[in-house]
């Protein structure tokens, strides 16, 4: 009785074609995914920073009392500073009537952008008059809570818009809107 050896294998031909074949899909799917995580990861710090200043808004509407007990007199506010180097952190203003960031308010929080996200700008508007100073206050004063939007003076503005960017590239960007009602949003 004669057997025949019908088993088939892969030759190495075969097996470099589909090597190939995962190469070059690789190399043009693992850019797209990189780009789509930094996109995310703007989007995810743009919604966080929103929701960090709609916490400290609440802070001053729900009159919480500072880590070392009492309220602070002129509520509590975020304030976006480029000096000495770009920061975010939200404030107790415990010396009013400023009504911004000043000498002697007590600083609660700093908070972080992801790695790949910068602040871009940071924009004061009223009509006939826009500005990006180098430090920026959104304060919330209660009960209201009354909104303060200022730059290093005691001039009031309308609206403030705080544009996120890429690292790798600025015109990837994401804006929020605060106005002087106290409505917090992201702009697309």
């Amino acid at each position: 009785m004669k057997q025949f050896n019908n088993e088939k294998a892969i030759t190495l031909i075969e097996l470099l074609v589909v090597t190939a074949i995962i190469l070059i899909l690789s190399a043009i799917i693992l850019p797209s995914y990189q780009i789509g995580e930094k996109q995310l990861a703007l989007q995810r710090s743009t919604h966080k920073l929103a929701q960090d200043i709609r916490r400290t808004q609440e802070m001053a509407m729900s009159a919480k009392e500072l880590p070392g007990g009492g309220l602070p007199d002129g509520g509590y506010g975020i304030c976006f500073d480029k000096l000495p180097s770009p920061s975010i952190f939200l404030y107790a203003d415990t010396v009013p009537p400023a009504e911004r960031y000043g000498t002697g308010d007590q600083i609660i929080e700093t908070i972080s952008l992801e790695k790949e996200v910068k602040t871009k700008e940071v924009r004061l508007k009223k009509p006939g008059n826009n500005v990006s100073p180098a430090r920026v206050s959104i304060n919330f004063k209660p009960p209201d809570p009354e909104v303060n939007l200022k730059g290093g003076t005691d001039e009031p503005f309308d609206e403030v818009e705080i544009t996120l960017s890429l690292k790798t590239d600025e015109n990837q960007t994401k804006t929020i809107k605060v106005n002087k009602v106290g409505l917090i949003y992201v702009a697309d």
